[in-house]
């Protein structure tokens, strides 16, 4: 049946009652895809009805679907024409692995960060109003991202408005599963049906020249609720609550919808799903199978990693841990990302002063900066991109007043397969410019240790950025020893050209410093900058060459040429480094090779400029 689905409008034409057939096949069809290209899985499975059940209703892509994060959308690209690119699914050419506006009309909103599904639905809505439109905007936010408070920022606006937007909660906290049955079923039927909504909006007519009787019904309306449906807080927002209801019962989900479809205002569908559903290896561990690499379909298994070195964010995890044990000072601290910062053994060790604050980035730098008022020493594990949602409290919360927080940003740079949403392009140029803020970009794993204790006992904001991955696998001391702050060193003497590598770009500077017999300076700290040794290298070379992984925009080179014109040097300087546009998903190889990030490019640019 699958296979004879192109366009929703084709799904549409089937008969109602071989919707659970197709959803059997539409997950096989996912298992064996994903166990070939790797990517998400758990969260895939989990919506496999519910996605269905929205094309089979909403008549896509005039109607609008919005999905929140996006990594859960491999059944919609399927079922939206894409069922044959999935076997390039986040490959070089190939589709991605989040929705995007530019790859197909029915991907609505591109996504890859959480929590902007409702401000994003809810513009469309009010833009359909404005044109008279009767098309629907529909929102689809998991229970991890409904945690941000800018769902609730947005779910505060919507419920004044009048348009006809809908709020798919999509739940997989099985602590709730008692609530799921066939009472709750028959409710939300009810609840979203034409009869109990003209009730229900015809009361409020014929009361409303009573405001104390409307007051008495609405009342008696939300005690009748409480009793058999999670608290009103929705309908506090001023949406229309229906659920919880069983995300997996396609028949429940096509005629509650098609009820919704047809009211007015905004409305709020709760449902409850299993990360995971119907492959038991993602059921029983859905952390283990969210993001997967190659595995067999047959057994879930997944081949071991053949690197033997340890990746930076354990680098990040075993220091955490180490320096908790010597300073109980320290308190870590991350926004929903434990297992891919590496805090494990940290919430293992340390229970007491390990904090998740959910996926709330700007709450977790805040928080951040009250514990460092109080004498604590807070640590925050943040994705670089992740980081930028938090922009503002990095400035006014923590380095306007100063304040001794350390945050420790993994997945700097380019990261491969979740391309540009995921990337850490901009890290370098968005912290330089704030005032009291240390930088430092580690060029392997025992400086990333060393930066982190510096770090750490700096008296005030600093940032250590790590790239995703393994580093070249040099010798890890055990000792927490810091480094001289705005140090860097020349770890290769050479003639005419000095490179000043910064981070993850000093190995390709070092191999193609061999080719060419240039110096080649591991700068470390891109804020302050070792002024003196720039000095000494303008003054001793024709040529300086900066090498970031960051846009070459505002990023370390920039700040290397500021300094020469501060000091009234005038020299040659070539900035390599990430250019000016937002790069497609890859291998991280490939990616750093097609920006000249490599040796090869690095060579190559040199060797251009110098003729």
């Amino acid at each position: 049946m699958l296979e004879h689905i192109n366009n929703p409008s084709e799904l549409r034409e089937i008969k109602r009652e071989d919707l659970p057939t197709l959803a059997k096949e539409l997950r096989e069809f996912l298992i064996n895809s994903v166990s070939q290209t790797g990517g998400h899985l758990a969260s895939n499975l989990g919506v496999v009805e519910l996605t269905i059940a929205l094309h089979y209703v909403f008549n896509t892509p005039e109607d609008r679907l919005v999905w929140d994060v996006g990594h859960q959308t491999y059944p919609h690209k399927i079922l939206t024409g894409r069922r044959d690119g999935m076997s390039g699914l986040r490959k070089a050419g190939g589709i991605a692995g989040f929705p995007r506006r530019a790859e197909s009309e029915y991907d609505a909103f591109g996504a890859g960060h959480s929590s902007t599904s409702i401000s994003a639905a809810l513009g469309m809505a009010v833009a359909a109003q404005q044109t008279g439109s009767e098309r629907r905007a529909v929102a689809i936010i998991g229970d991890g991202a409904m945690t941000a408070g800018m769902a609730f920022e947005a779910l505060n606006n919507a419920g004044v408005m009048d348009a006809n937007l809908l709020v798919v909660l999509n739940d997989n906290d099985m602590s709730i599963s008692p609530n799921v049955g066939a009472l709750n079923n028959y409710l939300a039927k009810l609840l979203s049906g034409r009869f109990y909504n003209a009730m229900r909006l015809g009361t409020e007519k014929v009361l409303g020249v009573a405001p104390p009787i409307l007051e008495l019904a609405k009342r008696a309306e939300e005690h009748m609720k409480g009793m058999v449906t999670p608290s009103t807080l929705f309908e506090e927002f001023g949406f229309n609550y229906i659920g919880p209801i069983d995300g997996h019962d396609l028949d429940v989900l096509v005629t509650t919808l098609s009820n919704i479809r047809q009211l007015k205002g905004p409305q709020f569908l709760h449902i409850v799903t299993q990360k995971g559903k119907g492959y038991t290896p993602a059921e029983n561990d859905p952390n283990k199978y969210h993001g997967v690499s190659k595995f067999d379909p047959s057994n879930g298994g997944m081949s071991a990693s053949s690197n033997s070195k340890p990746s930076y964010t354990q680098i990040f995890g075993d220091w955490l841990a180490d320096m908790a044990a010597e300073d109980e000072r320290l308190i870590g601290i991350t926004p929903a990302m434990c297992d891919g910062s590496g805090l494990n053994r940290f919430q293992n060790e340390f229970p007491e002063r390990y904090f998740d604050v959910g996926i709330a980035e700007q709450h977790a730098l805040t928080f951040a900066a009250g514990m460092a008022c109080d004498g604590m020493k807070p640590v925050v594990a943040i994705y670089s991109t992740f980081l930028q949602r938090a922009y503002d409290q990095l400035i006014h919360d923590i380095a306007l007043q100063n304040l001794p927080v350390l945050l420790a940003i993994d997945r700097a740079g380019l990261v491969g397969a979740d391309g540009p949403t995921h990337a850490g392009s901009f890290d370098l140029s968005y912290l330089r410019c704030i005032p009291n803020i240390l930088v430092m970009t580690p060029a392997d794993e025992n400086e990333c240790r060393q930066m982190l204790t510096t770090g750490f006992h700096h008296d005030g904001p600093s940032a250590v950025r790590y790239p995703r991955g393994h580093g070249p696998g040099v010798k890890i001391e055990k000792a927490l020893n810091p480094i001289p702050i705005g140090k860097g060193e020349i770890r290769r003497k050479g003639k005419k050209v000095a490179i000043l590598a910064f981070g993850s770009m000093l190995a390709p500077s070092l191999q193609a410093a061999e080719n060419l017999d240039t110096t080649v300076a591991n700068m470390r700290f891109v804020k302050p900058l070792d002024v003196e040794l720039i000095r000494e290298l303008a003054a001793t070379h024709q040529l300086l060459v900066t090498v970031e992984e960051n846009t070459i925009d505002g990023g370390a080179g920039a700040a290397v040429i500021e300094t020469l014109q501060g000091l009234g040097v005038q020299t040659s300087v070539l900035l390599l480094g990430l250019p000016d546009k937002f790069i497609e998903h890859s291998t991280p190889e490939a990616m750093l090779a097609a920006c000249g990030l490599d040796a090869a490019g690095i060579i190559a640019a040199i060797e251009k400029r110098l003729t």
